[in-house]
């Protein structure tokens, strides 16, 4: 499994939670950054993921 999945999931909780006591607390600044945060995980996962097709295809193709 490449790093930038278990990066990505780990960033996408933990904007997840930033977000949310952002909301709690009426924090805008905090809730935007967690939102970031959050969208930024996602991004980085997804980056993950095409990683690891990449090398499953590759190992295919030996």
């Amino acid at each position: 499994m490449d790093k930038n999945r278990t990066e990505g999931t780990k960033h996408e909780v933990k904007g997840a939670v930033k977000e949310a006591v952002g909301k709690v607390t009426g924090n805008t600044g905090k809730q935007v950054a967690g939102n970031i945060e959050k969208n930024a995980g996602k991004v980085q996962k997804e980056v993950g993921k095409a990683a690891d097709a990449q090398r499953d295809a590759d190992k295919r193709r030996k």
